[in-house]
């Protein structure tokens, strides 16, 4: 389980969160990355499926653009941000707990310092797992209406590059599971 130096609360202005906007997303330093990812959800409401998570539309649900006043007991107050190289080794990077969100809720989960000292390293990872652990209220079903993932570009990788490419016979046999 995560500890509590990795658990942030945004009533804590001593914790993690860097930025809070209502409408639109921040201008932050790190450029969203997110459209690097292949994207999945384990359950969604017909009609509002894993391309509404990535798609500009707050109406179409899906972000960690959330709307106490709007979605009351459906707002995540909770979510555990786990990461891995794969899905059998995740770890809780962060456990965030929310009081009454508004809008765009941006969060560091960096928990190492960078080799200079004056920062935090970002988080090296093939999977991340985004986990609403509860619900205001205790609500039943989750309205995140929107997702962005922030970070640094390794130049060294292009986009059409499969980092994943085992290309030698005896690495192959690594590629899928038995």
């Amino acid at each position: 389980m995560a500890t509590n130096d990795r658990q942030a609360d945004t009533t804590n202005e001593d914790g993690p969160f860097l930025h809070s906007a209502i409408s639109k997303p921040p201008d932050l330093p790190w450029p969203d990355i997110s459209n690097r990812a292949k994207w999945s959800v384990s359950s969604y409401k017909f009609g509002f499926g894993v391309e509404c998570l990535r798609d500009s539309d707050p109406d179409t649900f899906w972000h960690i653009l959330l709307k106490f006043s709007q979605d009351d007991s459906y707002t995540p107050s909770t979510l555990a941000i786990r990461a891995g190289t794969g899905p059998s080794d995740l770890q809780d990077v962060r456990i965030v707990t929310f009081t009454k969100p508004e809008g765009w809720i941006t969060f560091d989960v960096s928990s190492e310092p960078n080799d200079d000292g004056d920062g935090q390293s970002p988080v090296y990872a093939y999977v991340l797992h985004i986990i609403v652990a509860q619900n205001h209220m205790s609500g039943k079903d989750t309205h995140v209406r929107g997702l962005r993932v922030l970070g640094p570009i390794d130049d060294e990788l292009g986009t059409e590059d499969d980092i994943f490419a085992f290309k030698n016979p005896e690495y192959k046999m690594y590629e899928t599971l038995r």
